[in-house]
């Protein structure tokens, strides 16, 4: 994450084929005193044009445009300015579920769905205004000072070597940046992975699919996306289904997946706290809990409950983090036990679950 310096505006420009669409964004953008449209493009050929003539700290893009669409876009701009912030802007649809989340996967930072209707102008604009502005502004914040790591209480489990009960389960909770930082863990767990892994992404339906479906392309390990009823096994890896809270009921030997559509807890279905809450009960301490980067906060109470039974918490680090709020409100609580890279978090991983 990208620390703001104080009184200065977030730049963006944005990228869409629609004069209609432009014009909403930069509406909906240039309400908030923290934002600056600083130019307005209709394909990426002109985009690619533009960045160094403003010099923008977040470019929208829209999928389907003539010319050069959003996909090549963003690749040249991954090549050209690797730390440019995307968003990108499109339907979810089927087709552009899939779009989107190919450029997910290749280094777009977030996405935002148009609304179905663009010619109710008010609510389209309320749209925007609720999803679109606090997504170019989780990139950037003021730094904070880091909390004492809260020293760690075991209970409700046999400990292993280093304080606390041996895990049973992996549970990871992960949001904005999610699919790249997935795609750095999960292929790197090695086949035969002693413990079952369960993973809160937030995403809409379709999309959890997609993410399991490539996820197990290139894992050694079976990645699926949650159905009610399901079995935990060791080696399986269960993404919680878009819209659908993922909790897992009975003990460690016998556990299974149960899904839900309860109210949405931190603005989320499915929700971190929600799994993990889950996890304190069903496996009390014997959990290693994993917050990977995102927006927001969700999973800071899930991981209290599971600390309050003895497991152990690991965060992704700052540096490494398209967006520190998930991670770091575990870190600032005190009550991360380690924070690593990105690049770390599967060889701890295997050092903590054991082979």
């Amino acid at each position: 994450m990208t620390a703001a310096q104080a009184g200065a505006k977030i730049r963006v420009l944005v990228v869409d084929d629609s004069v209609v669409i432009r014009h909403l964004l930069r509406q909906a953008l240039q309400e908030d005193s923290g934002i600056e449209v600083v130019g307005s493009e209709a394909n990426g050929v002109a985009a690619l044009a533009r960045i160094p003539q403003v010099s923008p700290d977040v470019v929208t893009l829209d999928i389907e445009m003539p010319e050069m669409d959003g996909l090549q876009t963003l690749r040249e701009i991954r090549k050209r300015h690797p730390r440019l912030r995307t968003i990108m802007f499109s339907t979810l649809t089927t087709r552009g579920a899939a779009a989107t989340f190919e450029a997910l996967s290749s280094g777009a930072d977030d996405y935002v769905a148009k609304s179905p209707n663009v010619g109710a102008l008010d609510q389209s604009l309320a749209a925007l205004r609720s999803e679109l502005v606090p997504k170019v502004k989780q990139f950037f914040s003021l730094r904070r000072p880091a909390a004492a790591p809260l020293k760690p209480s075991v209970s409700g489990a046999s400990p292993n070597r280093n304080g606390f009960a041996k895990p049973k389960i992996v549970a990871i909770g992960v949001s904005t940046g999610g699919p790249q930082a997935l795609a750095e863990v999960i292929p790197r767990l090695p086949a035969g992975f002693p413990v079952p892994i369960v993973i809160v992404q937030h995403m809409p339906p379709t999309f959890t699919r997609l993410l399991a479906e490539r996820l197990d392309s290139i894992s050694p390990l079976k990645v699926e996306e949650a159905a009610d009823g399901m079995e935990l096994a060791a080696g399986r890896v269960l993404v919680a289904r878009g819209d659908h809270h993922l909790q897992v009921r009975g003990d460690e030997g016998s556990a299974r997946a149960l899904l839900d559509q309860g109210p949405q807890e931190n603005s989320c279905r499915p929700s971190v706290d929600v799994l993990f809450r889950s996890l304190a009960e069903s496996h009390r301490g014997a959990v290693l809990s994993v917050v990977l980067t995102g927006m927001g906060s969700d999973g800071l109470r899930g991981t209290q409950a599971l600390k309050s039974r003895g497991a152990f918490s690991l965060a992704q680090d700052e540096a490494s983090s398209i967006v520190w709020g998930m991670p770091g409100a575990i870190v600032q609580a005190g009550l991360a036990d380690r924070v690593v890279p990105l690049n770390q978090i599967a060889p701890e991983i295997i050092r903590l679950a054991g082979r």
